[in-house]
């Protein structure tokens, strides 16, 4: 649910320091960058410049890159890491798992091999979406894993039984990012849906496939059509909204054109009774097209996205079109990243965990693991002292909120057990093989776990991703390994720049449990409402101000944020602030009042350290989509959206009225 960094509270690991002579910290003498600031702005103007404005104004975007921060490139020191692992395995092949991801990586970097073989590994998987004569024919080779469909069925754990697992059925992605490509009005969305034309009839062109020009109107036309139907991210955030159990009667009552039973059955899902339905006007709606729209363009439409969706794969001009509509046209990215950077991608996608777990043998270590155990431990108490305090909650709700709080599952650099990959083929010579070997593999892992219980030992990041996310059915949050590296962890920092950073994003992921989407799950991680009306009346009173908030924000002219559908993010932004600064004030009541630094107090080291936490910076195309259908609100307003709703940030740096973020005491917004 989120895309922050993994979050460190550093009380113990502040022990640990002071037993020691620390190192000098990677930033400045205290944590902190002075040379990216802009003292010339003033703090209650806009504490994000204050806090980065230099920086702002001389960092220029790497040429491969949408984007740039502290963010984007810890991933480029986890690659590098990679790759030193990925080689040593191309040179000493000695195990079943070192072989796999050796043979894999090669097939990549072959290019005079992809080169020469031209269309040929291609054209079996349009032979047979050629061969498809019926229209039971088309749902039935939709529904085989690496082949597109307008709806995409798979297990999953059951909302509202998560114990178990399930089958859901969702509307699947089209050609363009998201539903408003296709819909809104403008020029510049004008330009875009003529450049995806122009990609659809390069593509197929490339492919030799008939009658491009025209075949390009159909797929526009269709994926429109179905754009007018499908539900937007905001509206997909809605856990009760998108529960809909269905039988066998009902799902052919809703779409009929999907033949159902017989699918079901022969993509090895045939003995679950129910399909948990995401969005059932979109699915309705998506099988009036199969019907009404003609069988030869839904096999052009399979032929051409099938060809896109593994450009990568295939020669040089399917590659080069690939990135100069997807990166250039739509992120503004000017170059093609280096074909081995991409190779880690594609490792980390496909043979993940078996990278993972040799990650986990150089870059982690035992001590670490139970550090940051404890800082976990830190935030769950400074939790639930807010909760125990929340003036708007009441005790029935209070006494739900801290057995959710007691059931909180931390899970730190690495899954206790990896994925077994030996039944996976990798070849070679053939990456595009390669890549539907492993979209087969991860189907029939699937299928394994239907009829057991749900398998909480599951990750769904690797060790050496740069992320952490909370899981709402399992009440789960994972942090993996590749988070513990400078710059977001450093414990010869300053108490308070630790608080600032790793602290407010610590209670961020732990937030998740209690924002607006996450909130409607249990202890147990059952959607179930165990909130008292009177409670949650006032919950979504406050959390409304926040999105009102957010979607007066106008980051690209003419496209403001969308506030309910960051909500979830700003709100557990806002509380992992209001927990983390508590914490912060524990910690001075427990060691005494902080020294000044450079003429900053603690708390001002507290916030800046916060802020310059979120340095980053997109092109144009990248924030636009962002905007568009992304949760996560831009950096700028992750800094300056939520800290005119603290009050010891106004105290911090004397912020008064007339200061342009200044926001009257009643219009602050408090999530605790």
């Amino acid at each position: 649910m989120t895309n922050r960094r993994l979050p460190i509270l550093l009380a113990s690991a502040l022990a640990l320091a002071a037993a020691a002579p620390p190192a000098k910290p990677v930033y400045g003498t205290w944590g902190v960058d002075y040379a990216t600031m802009d003292r010339s702005v003033k703090p209650g103007n806009d504490f994000w410049r204050y806090a980065e404005g230099t920086w702002l104004k001389t960092k220029q975007i790497p040429a491969d890159k949408a984007r740039a921060g502290y963010n984007y490139e810890l991933p480029d020191e986890a690659e590098k890491q990679v790759r030193a692992i990925v080689d040593d395995a191309a040179a000493h092949p000695t195990t079943p798992v070192a072989r796999q991801i050796a043979d894999y990586y090669a097939a990549w970097m072959d290019e005079p091999g992809i080169e020469a073989r031209g269309l040929k590994p291609l054209q079996p998987y349009l032979d047979r979406i050629a061969a498809v004569r019926t229209r039971d024919e088309l749902v039935s080779l939709m529904a085989q894993p690496g082949y597109p469909s307008p709806i995409g069925i798979g297990p999953m754990p059951d909302p509202k039984q998560p114990t178990r697992y399930t089958v859901g059925a969702d509307q699947a992605d089209l050609g363009l990012p998201t539903r408003d490509y296709y819909l809104l009005a403008g020029p510049k969305y004008d330009a875009f849906r003529k450049a995806y034309r122009d990609y659809l009839v390069r593509i197929q062109t490339l492919a030799h496939l008939p009658d491009p020009a025209a075949n390009a109107d159909r797929i526009v036309a269709l994926e429109t059509a179905l754009a007018k139907d499908q539900w937007t991210p905001e509206r997909r955030r809605d856990p009760q909204a998108t529960y809909n159990p269905m039988d066998r009667a009902q799902l052919a009552k809703l779409a009929p054109q999907f033949d159902w039973t017989p699918v079901l059955q022969e993509v090895g899902l045939g003995a679950m009774p129910t399909v948990i339905v995401g969005e059932p006007s979109a699915i309705a709606s998506a099988g009036r097209q199969i019907e009404s729209v003609p069988l030869e363009t839904w096999k052009t439409w399979m032929a051409v996205r099938f060809v896109s969706d593994h450009a990568t794969f295939l020669p040089k001009a399917f590659d080069d079109a690939h990135f100069q509509f997807y990166s250039h046209t739509l992120n503004d990215v000017p170059t093609q990243r280096e074909r081995w950077k991409r190779g880690m991608r594609l490792l980390d996608r496909n043979l993940g965990e078996a990278v993972g777990q040799l990650y986990v043998q150089r870059h982690w270590s035992d001590a670490t693991q139970r550090e940051v155990n404890e800082l976990v431990e830190d935030l769950r108490t400074a939790y639930g002292q807010k909760i125990r305090a929340a003036s708007w909650m009441d005790e029935p709700t209070r006494k739900e909120a801290l057995a959710k709080l007691a059931a909180f599952d931390p899970r730190v650099g690495h899954p206790p057990k990896y994925i077994d990959y030996s039944s996976m083929t990798v070849s070679r010579v053939d990456p595009l093989a390669n890549d539907l070997s492993a979209d087969d593999f991860r189907w029939k892992l699937g299928l394994s776990r239907l009829g057991r219980p749900v398998d909480r030992t599951l990750w769904f990041m690797n060790p050496q991703t740069v992320n952490a996310y909370y899981d709402p059915v399992q009440n789960q949050v994972t942090f993996p390994a590749a988070q513990l590296q400078p710059p977001f962890f450093d414990a010869a920092a300053d108490p308070a720049v630790n608080y600032g950073e790793t602290g407010a994003t610590i209670g961020h992921e732990m937030g998740h449990g209690f924002d607006d989407e996450g909130r409607q799950f249990d202890a147990k991680g059952m959607l179930r409402d165990w909130w008292t009306p009177a409670t949650a009346k006032r919950y979504t009173a406050h959390a409304q101000m926040l999105a009102k908030q957010f979607d007066a924000y106008e980051p690209v002219p003419g496209v403001h944020i969308k506030g309910q559908l960051t909500l979830g993010e700003n709100l557990a932004d806002l509380g992992g602030m209001e927990v983390a600064y508590s914490a912060y004030r524990l910690y001075v009541q427990r060691h005494g009042e902080p020294r000044v630094i450079d003429g900053f107090t603690g708390d001002q080291r507290f916030f800046l350290a916060y802020a310059q936490s979120w340095q980053g910076k997109a092109r144009e195309g990248a924030l636009r989509q962002q905007l568009l259908a992304d949760p996560h609100s831009p950096e700028e307003y992750r800094v300056n959206g939520i800290v005119r709703n603290l009050d010891p940030w106004y105290a911090a740096f004397a912020v008064k009225p007339g200061d342009a973020l200044y926001l009257l005491p009643a219009q602050r917004v408090r999530v605790w």
